[in-house]
C-alpha cells in the first residue's frame, strides 16, 4: 500500500475527530451558549449538511486541480474555521463554521477517496478505501474520547483548538507525500478529465447505484442518530457518570476500527455477504440497545459491537459504490460521501425530534432501529426486483 494512502488516512483522522467529537460535548456547548440540547445536536446536522452539499460541489470544482493543491486548500480552510469556532461566543457563528468546515471536509474526502483508489490495483481498492475511512475510526478511538476529556476539563472550546492543531501535521504530510504535478499518480485524475460530468451523473443516477446509495444513507442515519446523543443516553438513561463517556466513545471507536479492518479485507471478494450480514446484525443490535439501555453493563457491551457493525457495513457499502461506478471517476467518491452524510444529517435530526417529543433518551436508539429496518427493506426489495424470472434465467445462462 503506498505511503500516501496512509497520509490521507491521517488527515481524515483530524477531520473525523471534528465531525464526531460533538457527541461528547453537547451538554457543555448547550450550557455555554444558552441553547437546548436539541439545538446543540443540530451542530452535528449542520456539519453533515455541509458534507452533503460540499461533496459533489467541491469534487466538481476541483476536478481539474492538481490533487495536492486541492487537498491543501481544503485542509487550510478546515483549520481556519475551527479557530473561529473556538473563539466565537455566538451559536449562529458556530453553526456557520460547522457548515463551512464540512464543505472543506467534503472536498477533502472526495479527492482523498479517488486519489487513494487510483493509487492501487483493483484487488486492493477496498483496502485503500478502508485505510482512508480508517482515519475516522482512529478518530473515534483516540480523537473523540480525547476531545471529550478536554471538554470536561477545560471546556468544549479546547477541543476545537486541539482539532486545529492536530490538522497541521496532516497538512505538512500531504504537502510532502502527495505529488503536485498534473497527471499521473497524485496529480489530476486523467480519467476524470476524459469523462463528461453528464456521463458521470448518468452512471450515478442509474438503477444499480441508486438503491446502494439510499441504503448507505439509511445505515449511516441509524448510526449517527444514536451516536449524536450517546452522551445523554449513557449519563441520563444508563446511569453512568460523565467520566464514562470518553470510555464509551473509545469502545465505539475500537469496534469501528475493527469493523473497517475486517470490511477492508473481505469487502472486495464478498461485498454482498458483508453488507447483508452487517445490516441484519445492526437492526438487531440497535433494537437490543433500545431495550437494554437502562443497564450500564449491557449498554457498554453493545457500544463496541455496534461500532464494529456500523463502520464495517459502511466501508463495504463505499467499496460497493466505487466498484459499481468506474464510469464516474470524479463523482463516485463524492456520491459515497454525500450518502454517508445525508444519513448523518437525517439521523441526528430525527433523534432530536424524538427527544423533543418527550419520548425519552432511548428514543434516538429506537429511531436507529427503524432506520435500519427501512434499509433492510430497500435492500430486500431491490434484490427481489432484480431476481430474473424462469424464462430470463434460461436465456441468460451463466451470466446471472
Amino acid at each position: 500500500m503506498p505511503f500516501a494512502v496512509y497520509v490521507l488516512g491521517l488527515a481524515v483522522f483530524a477531520q473525523g475527530t471534528s465531525e464526531f467529537m460533538l457527541s461528547g460535548l453537547l451538554s457543555g456547548i448547550a450550557a455555554d451558549l444558552g441553547v437546548s440540547l436539541s439545538a446543540a445536536g443540530l451542530l452535528t446536522s449542520a456539519f453533515a449538511v455541509g458534507m452533503v452539499v460540499g461533496a459533489p460541489v467541491m469534487a466538481l470544482a476541483g476536478r481539474t486541480w492538481p490533487r495536492r493543491r486541492a487537498l491543501l486548500l481544503f485542509l487550510a480552510v478546515f483549520v481556519a474555521v475551527h479557530a473561529v469556532g473556538a473563539l466565537t461566543p455566538s451559536y449562529g457563528v458556530l453553526l456557520a463554521t460547522r457548515f463551512v468546515g464540512a464543505l472543506a471536509n467534503a472536498g477533502f474526502w472526495a479527492v482523498a477517496l479517488s486519489t487513494a483508489v487510483a493509487m492501487v490495483p483493483d484487488r486492493l481498492k477496498g483496502r485503500a478505501a478502508a485505510v482512508v475511512v480508517g482515519g475516522v475510526t482512529v478518530a473515534c478511538v483516540v480523537g473523540v474520547p480525547a476531545g471529550a476529556v478536554l471538554g470536561e476539563r477545560w471546556g468544549w472550546r479546547s477541543a476545537f483548538w486541539a482539532v486545529a492543531i492536530v490538522s497541521l501535521p496532516a497538512f505538512l504530510a500531504v504537502l510532502r507525500s502527495i505529488p503536485g504535478g498534473r497527471g499521473g499518480r497524485g496529480g489530476t485524475d486523467a480519467g476524470a478529465a476524459s469523462v463528461s460530468v453528464r456521463d458521470e451523473l448518468r452512471v450515478l443516477t442509474g438503477p444499480r447505484l441508486r438503491p446502494v446509495l439510499l441504503t448507505m444513507a439509511l445505515v449511516q442515519g441509524a448510526t449517527f442518530c444514536t451516536f449524536s446523543y450517546l452522551e445523554p443516553l449513557l449519563t441520563r438513561e444508563s446511569g453512568l457518570s460523565a467520566g464514562w463517556v470518553p470510555v464509551a466513545l473509545a469502545l465505539f471507536g475500537a469496534g469501528a476500527f475493527a469493523g473497517v479492518t475486517v470490511a477492508g479485507r473481505y469487502a472486495d471478494a464478498h461485498p454482498v455477504a458483508v453488507v447483508a450480514t452487517g445490516m441484519g446484525a445492526l437492526t438487531a443490535g440497535w433494537s437490543a440497545l433500545a431495550l437494554t439501555a437502562g443497564s450500564p453493563v449491557f449498554a457498554l457491551a453493545l457500544v463496541p459491537l455496534l461500532g464494529l457493525l456500523a463502520f464495517g457495513t459502511g466501508t463495504a457499502l463505499i467499496t460497493r459504490v466505487l466498484s459499481l461506478a468506474p464510469g464516474a471517476p470524479t463523482l463516485a467518491g463524492a456520491s459515497s460521501t454525500t450518502a454517508f452524510n445525508l444519513g448523518a444529517t437525517v439521523g441526528p435530526w430525527a433523534g432530536g425530534l424524538a427527544l423533543g417529543a418527550g419520548f425519552g433518551y432511548r428514543a434516538p436508539v429506537g429511531v436507529s432501529a427503524l432506520l435500519m429496518a427501512a434499509a433492510v427493506l430497500v435492500a430486500a426489495t431491490t434484490a427481489k426486483s432484480r431476481r430474473p424470472r424462469a424464462g430470463e434465467r434460461r436465456l441468460s445462462g451463466t451470466r446471472l
